[in-house]
């Protein structure tokens, strides 16, 4: 069987700050041609880490790929169906944001073979937008949602935003109810995270308090599993046959390849290499590093990404890649927290129980050295 993969392209530009996010980008537009073309030529120097596989996904992210014209993303799509066997892939992502969706932009996107959409929404409500610095307002967010579907967009997913410190647990259902009306495919919902290089970091905000984060995540959980909608990773949630194909690449250890400045790849074995985020110095064709993972990183790695999906880990597959021993320490760490209803043994897999994943940090904790 051929082995899978997936393509990952950064477009580190933005047309408005966010105070929460810590990707990198910039507001200047002035060498987005210059990296297109940059990204392009990456593309073709680095082919032969996917050489012997099949892509399966294609996703933009940022950044705001929307920065760039339906024909500047399609041009790079042209490139990997040049470069890559893209003779099955599946999905092809574009990161939006919703004021960039008109039905002109829509149409433009779809006709470049773009068949899902990831739209920032973050928040439904314009005093949570306010605060997040974002550059839509909860109307266009949900008129940009009703446009793609109008546009023959049937993979839609939307990403939202939990303890934030300007509401409450109520106005947090009313977003999630929101989501649920939409009709959309697959929702992402993460915590506010306040980095220190961040604008909220160097504002000094903070977030919601614990308590009622918590509240807000057994929200999120409630409305969505009634709404009919799988949650299969800590943060996601899909209608059945919906799941991120890229990203569910990624918890699974499939290779990948990332392009562009800031961006991380991993050749489905034991080396990861990323671009510096810095566009001059992507520019100048000096900004890869790499580093090989030891046997004990990628163990943990796995453990650590596996115990944040449903399926949790796989003993069988653990034993196949690291042996009996580390199967066997694993089911020892494991048993103490089976026993208190905080994992799961589902035959031969161990997962979180979906009300124990908040404190699934510290507990996957406990199996690292």
């Amino acid at each position: 069987m051929m082995t899978t993969s997936s393509l990952y392209i950064h477009i580190p530009f933005c047309k408005k700050l966010c105070g929460y996010c810590d990707f990198y980008k910039t507001m200047s537009l002035a060498r987005k041609s210059e990296v297109l073309a940059a990204t392009a030529r990456e593309m073709h120097e680095r082919a032969t880490m996917l050489e012997g596989t099949v892509l399966k996904t294609i996703y933009f992210g940022g950044g705001t790929p929307t920065v760039c014209t339906p024909e500047e993303l399609g041009a790079l799509v042209a490139c990997a169906r040049e470069v890559f066997d893209c003779s099955e892939v599946e999905e092809v992502t574009v990161e939006a944001n919703p004021d960039d969706l008109t039905e002109e932009y829509l149409a433009g996107l779809k006709s470049q073979g773009v068949n899902r959409l990831s739209i920032g929404i973050q928040s439904f409500r314009d005093e949570d937008l306010l605060m997040m610095n974002r550059r839509h307002t909860a109307e266009e967010a949900v008129r940009a949602v009703e446009r793609a579907r109008k546009a023959g967009f049937d993979n839609i997913s939307i990403d939202l935003i939990y303890g934030l410190p300007t509401a409450t647990l109520e106005d947090w259902r009313g977003n999630v109810e929101r989501a649920v009306a939409l009709g959309v495919e697959h929702i992402s919902a993460y915590h506010l995270t306040i980095e220190e290089n961040t604008l909220f970091g160097k504002k000094g905000i903070t977030t919601a308090p614990e308590e009622l984060s918590d509240k807000e995540y057994g929200v999120l959980c409630e409305v969505l599993r009634e709404a009919g909608y799988e949650h299969y990773e800590i943060s996601n949630f899909a209608r059945p046959n919906y799941r991120s194909r890229h990203n569910s690449a990624y918890w699974h250890g499939v290779p990948y390849l990332g392009l562009g400045a800031g961006a991380h790849s991993f050749d489905g074995k034991n080396t990861r290499s990323w671009n510096l985020p810095s566009i001059n110095k992507y520019l100048e064709g000096s900004s890869l590093e790499s580093e090989i993972l030891s046997t004990q990183e990628r163990y943990e790695e796995i453990v650590m990404v596996s115990l944040r999906t449903a399926e949790g880990v796989d003993l069988v597959a653990l034993e196949e890649q690291f042996g009996i021993a580390k199967r066997a320490q694993f089911e020892r760490i494991a048993e103490p927290f089976v026993g208190a209803g905080v994992l799961l043994r589902k035959g031969e897999n161990v997962a979180f129980a979906e009300e124990h994943w908040l404190v699934s940090d510290g507990v996957i904790a406990e199996f690292f050295d």
